[in-house]
């Protein structure tokens, strides 16, 4: 057992994936997915919210690592607001930062849609 879905892809088509999905995920707070890699992002969502709980330049460094650049309000980035306005709200919080909701299969394919959202 690896402890990972693979998702069909190559390690970096993979990488590069759940890269992209956990930034989007920062910037709308809310994004529709396969129900499979809404479950792959969950885990890799919590750790972020995790490291920006933290708040050290070392976290920070881990961070921009993995979330890409993207603008997502005014005058921020992706990592800005993780740091400054997502992670704050969990202070309290132990861990589940994450929900997924199913949606039901997706017309084309048949595959499990889902949502997943910060609580």
């Amino acid at each position: 057992m690896t402890g990972y879905s693979k998702l069909n892809r190559r390690s970096d088509q993979r990488k590069a994936l759940l890269r992209d999905l956990v930034t989007h995920l920062i910037i709308h707070e809310r994004i529709e997915t396969t129900f499979v890699k809404a479950k792959e992002l969950k885990r890799l969502a919590d750790k972020m919210v995790t490291l920006g709980k933290k708040n050290t330049l070392a976290t920070r460094r881990k961070a921009a690592q993995t979330i890409r650049f993207l603008d997502a309000d005014n005058d921020k980035n992706a990592l800005q607001k993780l740091f400054d306005d997502i992670a704050p709200r969990y202070q309290d919080r132990q861990g589940g930062y994450t929900r997924i909701y199913k949606l039901g299969p997706r017309r084309g394919d048949s595959t499990e849609m889902a949502i997943i959202e910060f609580v």
